[in-house]
């Protein structure tokens, strides 16, 4: 009988299958139809293809992703380290996982009929400026997210990525240049969507925020499409992840006796 690490390792990999569903969907709109989303977006273009059912997994799914990535976050499950590099992944990985939470947060509303606005970026950096010191607070979120893209970039080059990877999978041209493809067009949308932030910030105008469907809508033919091929990249080197990548349990069950012992 499985534990409940081994049940959440399980749902982390349907976490996994979901994401790159997600980004295949996304590069699907903008090479076939020309319309650039978000995995917001996304999720809403599959649950009007599948059903409640549909997204009732895809929900258990991020829900368990983003668990899992918290979790390495809080207690290095993946061991990061304690270095600079180790400490900036963890913060990425709590980054990460928050947005996964925010997506399953999505998919429920979706199930129960609701569907979003849209305009999740421009909300929160409108919140943001109402704060005090808003526009310090936007800007700095401006500089993280140009260096979490830079980041990406640099994963892009170095391959970093396939360590986590069975080493014979790793191995492959075909998932090398998946992820690498996936990491670079990542890379460059974060560092387009930090413009647009900074821009916020600096003008104090929320409309000027913009997530991912704004970066790509940015971009000019065919730079747009190239990008979008990327992003496949990534949608298909996550579904190898979701089967072939080295996943570190979370410690549930040790966690759930201490608090009940």
């Amino acid at each position: 009988m499985m534990n409940a690490s081994s049940r959440l390792t399980i749902l982390t990999r349907i976490g996994f299958a979901t994401r790159g569903a997600l980004y295949i969907a996304i590069a699907f709109l903008v090479i076939r139809t020309g319309q650039a989303e978000d995995p917001s977006g996304a999720l809403r273009y599959l649950g009007e293809g599948g059903g409640r059912i549909l997204l009732a997994v895809m929900a258990l799914g991020l829900l368990a992703y983003g668990i899992w990535r918290l979790s390495d976050a809080l207690l290095d499950i993946e061991r990061h380290g304690t270095d600079r590099k180790g400490v900036a992944e963890r913060l990425g990985a709590g980054a990460s996982g928050i947005v996964h939470l925010f997506l399953t947060w999505q998919a429920i509303r979706l199930i129960q009929g609701v569907a979003s606005s849209g305009q999740a970026t421009e909300e929160g950096t409108q919140t943001a400026l109402q704060l005090p010191g808003g526009t310090a607070i936007v800007v700095l979120g401006a500089l993280i997210l140009f260096g979490v893209g830079v980041f990406q970039l640099v994963r892009a080059v170095k391959g970093t990525f396939l360590r986590h990877l069975e080493p014979s999978i790793a191995r492959q041209a075909w998932a090398q240049w998946c992820g690498r493809a996936g990491y670079a067009a990542r890379g460059l949308i974060f560092i387009v969507s930090s413009y647009f932030l900074l821009r916020a910030g600096l003008e104090q105008r929320s409309s000027e925020a913009g997530g991912m469907a704004q970066a790509i809508a940015w971009l000019s033919p065919p730079v747009d499409v190239v990008v979008a091929v990327g992003l496949l990249g990534f949608g298909i080197f996550s579904l190898v992840e979701a089967r072939f990548r080295v996943l570190h349990d979370v410690p549930v069950d040790s966690a759930v006796a201490k608090v009940t012992s």
